[in-house]
């Protein structure tokens, strides 16, 4: 019989890098009648038109971003805030692209930590020499979770509800599990349009569910599935990953109980037969990291070779 290969998804990034939102911080940008660069969220005045052409600045959010960098213009200094639309804190990492006759204070690069549904001040951007030109652009990374989470010791169920359990790949697993982020991942074969239940109490804080696409292809199909990821009380994560199509049966922000059906399996992503790819992943510090853990089925608890 040939032997099946599930794969598992890079679901650290999807959707949290970020710059800023064309329409939330849009700036205009020009050269004065003293060669000064200015920034300014409005269109200079017909009176202030310089010799030079005015640009809109070039930063953008990209659609569905979770994780938004908003510039508000202060007294000739700019704030570069963090909003966070998800429902669970994410931690941020504000860097200079570039940097011309400018400084930031805090000194980039900054790191943030931004709760739920919530906006951080992370740095202010102030000009080094007025009387100088200057230029600059912003990046921001986002990681959901908090560094500062300390997950507790938690028997967890299987995230399905029948006997028969099959595992393709265990943590450590060579084909996609020797990556920080899937180290103790499991791979449960299941038949597609199997449902999923939440092996923990817990709050909905980031879901996919319209990607339809699978295959080997890394380059296309890396970092990309339909998945559900659920923060628990304790700050840890759980991510139900390579769902189907529409599969997902919850939404952000809803809290899910212990057993609760919360989705179908699938064979999205970089995969190539159906099954459910779990992991139980902390914020170790704009890193994420997955951590061993306890599973229990019908036949008792799930045994796995050591993993260092």
């Amino acid at each position: 019989m040939k032997r099946r290969l599930a794969a598992a998804s890079l679901i650290a990034c999807v959707a949290l890098w970020c710059a800023p939102d064309a329409d939330a911080a849009r700036l205009y940008r020009w050269k004065d009648r003293h060669g000064v660069s200015q920034y300014r969220d409005q269109p200079p005045a017909a009176d202030e038109l310089p010799a030079s052409d005015v640009d809109v600045v070039r930063f953008r959010n990209p659609p569905g971003a979770l994780v938004r960098l908003r510039l508000e213009s202060r007294s000739g200094d700019y704030q570069a805030w963090a909003d966070n639309l998800m429902y669970g804190p994410v931690q941020v990492m504000l860097r200079f692209k570039r940097d011309r006759n400018v400084y930031g204070l805090p000194a980039l690069p900054a790191s943030a930590i931004v709760p739920a549904r919530s906006s951080v001040l992370v740095a202010t951007i102030s000009t080094t020499d007025p009387l100088r030109g200057n230029d600059f652009e912003l990046l921001l990374d986002g990681l959901p979770g908090d560094p500062a989470a300390q997950p507790r010791s938690y028997d967890y169920r299987l995230p399905f509800d029948y006997a028969r359990v099959r595992v393709d790949q265990g943590p450590g697993g060579s084909f996609s599990h020797s990556d920080p982020q899937n180290r103790y991942a499991i791979d449960f074969a299941l038949a597609e349009g199997t449902p999923i239940v939440a092996v923990r109490e817990g709050v909905v804080m980031q879901v996919e569910y319209d990607f339809d696409k699978a295959g080997l292809n890394r380059e296309k199909y890396g970092g990309r599935a339909n998945f559900i990821r659920i923060l628990h009380d304790d700050g840890s994560m759980a991510v139900y990953a390579h769902l189907k199509p529409e599969g997902v049966q919850v939404r952000t922000g809803q809290r899910v109980r212990l057993g609760q059906r919360i989705g179908l399996s699938g064979n999205t992503g970089f995969s190539t037969a159906p099954h459910l790819h779990f992991v139980l992943q902390v914020n170790r510090g704009m890193r994420l990291e997955s951590i061993p853990l306890r599973m229990f089925g019908p036949l008792g608890e799930l045994k796995f070779p050591s993993v260092h």
